[in-house]
C-alpha cells in the first residue's frame, strides 16, 4: 500500500503543480506586424513583444491579427489588407498617419475593423485594437467614426432617388445591436444594455454579417446606415 501511494503521488504531483500556472497564464493573441519601412516595423514589434497578451509571429493566417503600419494609404497597402482578410483568413488592424475621405470606405470594405492613428499608437492602444480585432469587434477613432457616418449618409441620400435591388432587411434585434455598435459599445456593454448574454450578441452579429456578406462590425454599421436602419 505505501508503495502504491508513493507511485500515485509521483504521477499526480506534476499535474497539480502545473494547474495554477496554466490558470494564471494570459491568453495570448498571435500578431504579425507588417510595415512599409523597417523603423516602423521594429517600433511596433518592440512595443508589442513586451506585452504578455501578445505573441509575435512571422506569418499571417487564420486566427492571427495582422498589424499593418503605414504613413499614407495606396493601392498596394489596400491590396495587402484585402489579401490578409479575404485570402489568408486573418484579421487586420491598420495603424496609419492619415486617411483621405475617399479611402475610409475602401478600408472598411477591405475588412479592417480596427484603425489606430500613428500619433496615438502607444503599446496600450495597439494591444486594445489588436484584442478588439481578434474578437471581431470594431475599434475606430471617434473622428473616423463620425466621418464614416457622414460618408455613408451621403451615399444613402444619393441612393434614395435611384431604383435598386431590394434590401434583405434587418430584424429589430439586429437593428438594436447595430445601433449600440455604432455608439462605440463593446460586446459586454451591448449585452448589458439589451439584457442579452454576450453569446446572443455575438450570434446576432455573426448571423447578420454572414447573411448579408458583410466583412465586420464596421461594415455592418455602414450597411445599416446606408439602408436607413440607424
Amino acid at each position: 500500500m505505501p508503495e502504491r501511494t508513493s507511485a500515485w503521488t509521483a504521477d499526480r504531483a506534476p499535474e497539480r503543480a502545473a494547474d495554477p500556472v496554466a490558470a494564471r497564464a494570459p491568453r495570448r493573441t498571435p500578431v504579425v506586424v507588417q510595415a512599409s519601412d523597417p523603423i516602423s516595423h521594429e517600433g511596433a514589434v518592440s512595443q508589442l513583444r513586451a506585452r504578455p497578451e501578445i505573441e509575435i509571429r512571422d506569418e499571417t493566417g487564420a486566427g492571427t491579427v495582422a498589424l499593418l503600419v503605414e504613413d499614407i494609404l495606396d493601392e498596394t497597402s489596400l491590396a495587402r489588407l484585402r489579401r490578409i482578410v479575404r485570402s489568408e483568413g486573418g484579421r487586420a488592424v491598420l495603424v496609419v498617419g492619415t486617411i483621405r475621405e475617399n479611402e475610409l470606405l475602401d478600408v472598411i470594405e477591405c475588412g479592417v475593423g480596427a484603425i489606430v492613428w500613428r500619433r496615438e499608437a502607444t503599446a496600450h492602444r495597439l494591444v486594445q485594437a489588436v484584442q478588439a480585432a481578434a474578437r471581431g469587434d470594431g475599434d475606430l477613432p471617434a473622428d473616423l467614426l463620425g466621418r464614416l457616418i457622414s460618408q455613408v449618409g451621403t451615399l444613402h441620400r444619393g441612393a434614395a432617388n435611384r431604383a435598386g435591388a431590394p434590401s434583405l432587411g434587418l430584424a429589430p434585434r439586429e437593428v438594436d445591436v447595430l445601433r449600440l455598435v455604432a455608439e462605440g459599445l463593446d460586446t459586454g456593454e451591448i449585452a448589458s444594455k439589451l439584457s442579452y448574454s454576450e453569446r446572443t450578441v455575438k450570434n446576432v452579429m455573426h448571423g447578420l454579417t454572414t447573411r448579408l456578406h458583410l466583412r465586420n462590425r464596421a461594415h455592418a454599421v455602414a450597411y445599416a446606415l446606408r439602408e436607413g436602419y440607424i
